[in-house]
């Protein structure tokens, strides 16, 4: 299976909660952002600036720009090199966003494909190995998949079910 290769943005708020915000990233992952944690481990008190967003109500004007999360109540000026000065929102790189968030279990869940499959598998008498010889895939990525801790192509998705569980797969959207 390929590895993927996206650089995390944010591609959804889903909720805001307090000082938790979950979100939807680029890579499929359904994540929760516990900022009340990470203004402490920042140091968030100690700055002039960022300690704005210690206040609920302007914390609360969060957006979705470009891929991460900005604040436009929080404007800083910013000045080249050149000497040119200009007026930024405060924003917060995606990836650290990613690194320090955690997945949301309970929106993840919605997606069980993996779920499917194995009671799919069991129903159908089958051991992990052999949907595995039968799909033309491995033990270990039959797994993975059941346990939700992979994502699967559709192609390789419609083996393991037509071919190897003999059953049929529909999509639908609602």
């Amino acid at each position: 299976m390929r590895k993927s290769t996206k650089i995390p943005r944010i591609i959804k708020i889903n909720e805001v909660d307090g000082y938790k915000v979950y979100v939807a990233f680029n890579t499929g992952e359904h994540r929760m952002i516990d900022f009340a944690a990470l203004f402490e481990k920042w140091n968030y008190q100690g700055d002039a600036f960022r300690s704005k967003l210690l206040d609920m109500k302007e914390f609360q004007q969060l957006e979705l720009v470009e891929g991460t999360l900005r604040w436009p109540n929080l404007v800083q000026k910013t000045r080249l090199s050149n000497g040119m000065e200009f007026e930024v929102a405060f924003d917060l790189d995606p990836i650290v966003l990613y690194q320090e968030s955690e997945p949301d279990e309970e929106r993840n869940k919605m997606y069980g494909i993996g779920n499917m499959i194995k009671k799919a598998r069991e129903q159908a008498g089958l051991t992990q190995e052999e949907l595995a010889k039968r799909s033309g895939t491995t033990k270990n990525y039959i797994s993975r998949l059941e346990n939700n801790k992979s994502d699967v192509e559709l192609g390789t998705l419609i083996k393991i079910i037509e071919i190897g569980l003999g059953r049929h797969m529909r999509i639908q959207i609602n």
